[in-house]
């Protein structure tokens, strides 16, 4: 599918939908690279910045990984550890300070949980690894 330079949807959000279908169909499998920005650019008729936009995107939403002086590959979906949340726990969903993000070595974009037990103590836990269960009842 083209990209419409015409189009109400600006260029850069066209390409990170297509790239996002080709992630979410298998094309473009994890650990595989999505071509360098100027690839992209060539391939698909826009500039540069679109294209780091529309990665920028991608990167957000914790689907592509980009590291200085490496190519932007499709992230890994990690294993997600089940965890029990403690009877009269609260959970928050938010995103992380970059002091966090990187002491729980995670990407950009990926959100954290902080599961508070009903004593306040509170454990900080990546997004993407976990699922929360509750606890069987009695």
């Amino acid at each position: 599918m083209p990209i419409d330079p015409r189009s109400h949807t600006p260029v850069y959000v066209q390409l990170a939908d297509l790239l996002r279908a080709r992630i979410e169909s298998g094309e473009l499998p994890p650990g595989a690279p999505i071509g360098s920005e100027a690839r992209l650019s060539q391939e698909y008729g826009i500039g540069r910045d679109a294209v780091r936009e529309a990665i920028w995107v991608l990167r957000y939403e914790g689907l592509v990984s980009t590291s200085r002086g490496q190519s932007t590959t499709v992230r890994q979906r990690p294993e997600r550890q089940r965890v029990e949340l403690p009877l009269g726990a609260s959970v928050i969903a938010r995103m992380p300070t970059s002091n966090e993000r990187r002491s729980l070595d995670i990407d950009e974009g990926v959100p954290i949980l902080e599961v508070r037990d009903a004593q306040g103590s509170v454990k900080v836990l990546p997004g993407d690894e976990v699922e929360l269960i509750r606890p069987k009842s009695e």
